[in-house]
């Protein structure tokens, strides 16, 4: 269904991801792991074509998503929807509206500045809602509800673009461990229930292990890890963290950063 080869993306003589390659061939939930300043979320951004790659394809049902471009490309972000680490809500405006931005691809312009939806788009969304948890926040203004719920609604807005594929970018690490768990097994759910994809970055150890059916670990813009949870050891966390012999299960992403740098490289 979805191939990657040879993708890359360079800011001047900068590599961000360098040529990372792999293939999935039905709906898998994927975790991709590695410090900041990987790559990962730049793969994300290419793979929904909030970014050109520099070289390298990206293809989709025999499709080639790299060479898209107009309303065609717009096309391709709405059946790959991105959900962001920081919501990306409209803060003053009510979830339900925020949720129905999930069909502005499809709207005229003229429906989208009078605010207009159909009614089988205002019940779909307060369906969502309801699926997710959180109907009773339809009517309440986005910035009044916590972050957990605050993503709910941004993977409620995504779920409204009946998308093939979700890409979340870090979509827990600013929720705090409780609403970090209900985000996950939403994705979750959404995946095995709906049969969607789902490519997830994420920055601890075992929520890639718990969540997910396949992990990918990149390291300076390539990937050098891409196994099963299982096969995910803390020896081969060592190897994409570029950690020494005292990397800590519970350690981030970021806070490998904060490890004794004598230590820390191998």
């Amino acid at each position: 269904m979805l191939e990657i080869s040879k993708l890359t993306k360079r800011f001047g003589e900068n590599v961000a991801v360098d040529a990372a390659t792999f293939f999935v061939e039905q709906p898998t939930m994927i975790g991709i792991i590695g410090r900041s300043g990987a790559g990962k979320s730049t793969l994300l951004r290419m793979l929904n074509r909030l970014s050109d790659a520099t070289e390298g394809t990206v293809t989709f049902d025999g499709e080639d998503v790299t060479a898209l471009k107009g309303a065609a490309r717009r096309n391709w972000q709405s059946r790959c929807a991105m959900i962001f680490q920081q919501f990306n809500l409209v803060p003053r405006m009510d979830v339900v509206s925020n949720v129905l931005h999930g069909t502005l691809n499809r709207r005229s312009t003229l429906a989208t500045m009078f605010n207009l939806y159909p009614q089988a788009d205002i019940h779909k969304a307060i369906e969502i809602l309801d699926r997710l948890g959180i109907a009773e926040q339809a009517p309440k203004r986005a910035e009044a509800l916590s972050g957990g719920q605050q993503q709910r609604v941004a993977i409620a807005r995504a779920l409204m673009q009946d998308p093939k594929i979700i890409l979340a970018d870090e979509p827990i690490a600013s929720l705090d461990p409780m609403n970090a768990q209900v985000v996950m097994q939403s994705l979750r759910d959404i995946h095995e229930q709906d049969g969607r994809m789902v490519i997830a970055n994420l920055h601890t150890l075992d929520t890639a292990r718990r969540y997910c059916d396949r992990v990918i670990g990149m390291r300076d813009g390539r990937i050098v890890f891409d196994g099963t949870p299982q096969q995910l050891t803390t020896g081969a966390a060592r190897d994409i963290y570029g950690a020494g012999a005292d990397f800590s299960e519970a350690a981030t992403s970021t806070e490998i950063e904060t490890l004794d740098r004598s230590k820390e490289y191998v």
